[in-house]
């Protein structure tokens, strides 16, 4: 677009700012968190434009402006940020949840792909258990025995384990996010492919009268770090998806813009995993009886369901003070 497609397309937005940014001044402890919303979605999109105008306009009188406004914007944004510790508190209590709320679609999708994968495997090897040798890795279809499950109960390292599963678990993550740069092509695989691997062990459980027995080792950790790999997946589709339908900027502008909101989104699923891989490492090869280990499952989504209404709360009342990009 030219420079005065461009002016047009943004300028009420603009002009928005600027008065919230007046607003905001003038009364810095009564801000609503509507406006507090509404004021960071105008900074986050003078920042894009600013990028834009400086990579086609940088010459132009617009880009001075836009420079003057994002500068104004971010000292607010910044003013009140005194210690480390404060911006990670903000970051998990209400930035986090902010951004996990504006890209759930994606991160449904994560889920109905893995979801897809897991139960074309669990059907496939439900109607042939020989399906198991095409679907699941060598050293998984040799290794699993599902007669031994449960029988070194509270004799394995559990401090190793933890820190191994952990350690994968974050890798399966960080991959399916950085298949975004392949327009999402690589996530939906490894979305895809986890499911299958989900689903064709629940298939060889069940082939053995075991399911209730396998759920029972696999939800207790599994609800966490099932939702934040659909969370890191989710992030990657939002990637792909931006390289895929770029809108009016260009793919590298998207990949710029979406990779920084993205990674953040990556960033908040660590402690997830954190708490999944002590969950797994410490509590699931516990002997303790299989309801136990449900009940550690039902308290875990329970957590997950107050972690996202109180965030959202906090999101919707956050006042000026504290606030970070």
């Amino acid at each position: 677009m030219n420079i005065k497609q461009f002016v047009k397309l943004h300028r009420e937005e603009w002009k928005q700012l600027e008065q919230l940014v007046a607003t905001l001044q003038k009364r810095r402890n009564h801000v609503t968190g509507s406006e507090m919303d509404q004021f960071y979605r105008l900074y986050q999109k003078a920042a894009q434009n600013l990028s834009y105008s400086q990579t086609y306009f940088p010459a132009e009188d617009v880009t001075a402006f836009l420079n003057g406004l994002v500068s104004k914007s971010h000292n607010l944004l910044y003013k009140d940020q005194v210690s480390s510790m404060k911006q990670i508190r903000y970051f998990f209590s209400t930035k986090f949840i902010g951004l996990l709320l504006e890209q759930w679609k994606f991160v449904l999708a994560a889920m109905l792909l893995f979801t897809i994968g897991g139960l074309g495997s669990y059907f496939s090897i439900v109607q042939d258990p020989l399906h198991m040798y095409s679907i699941l890795p060598v050293e998984i279809a040799q290794g699993v025995d599902p007669a031994q499950l449960g029988s070194s109960d509270g004799e394995v390292d559990s401090s190793f384990m933890s820190a191994s599963i952990m350690t994968n678990n974050i890798q399966v993550a960080i991959l399916a996010f950085a298949g975004g740069v392949t327009f999402g092509l690589l996530t939906v695989y490894i979305l895809i492919y986890n499911g299958m691997i989900v689903g064709a062990l629940a298939a060889l459980f069940w082939h053995h009268g075991k399911t209730y027995d396998f759920w029972a080792y696999i939800v207790p950790h599994g609800m966490i770090e099932l939702t934040a790999i659909f969370i890191a997946g989710g992030a990657g589709l939002l990637m792909g998806y931006k390289l895929f339908v770029p809108g009016k900027f260009t793919r590298g502008f998207q990949l710029k813009q979406q990779a920084k909101r993205s990674v953040q989104l990556l960033l908040g699923t660590i402690p997830l995993f954190i708490i999944a891989g002590v969950i797994e490492g410490f509590i699931t090869p516990a002997a303790i009886s299989l309801e136990a280990k449900y009940l550690v499952a039902f308290i875990t989504v329970i957590g997950l369901i107050l972690y996202v209404f109180i965030g959202k709360i906090l999101l919707n009342n956050r006042p000026t003070k504290g606030f970070d990009s």
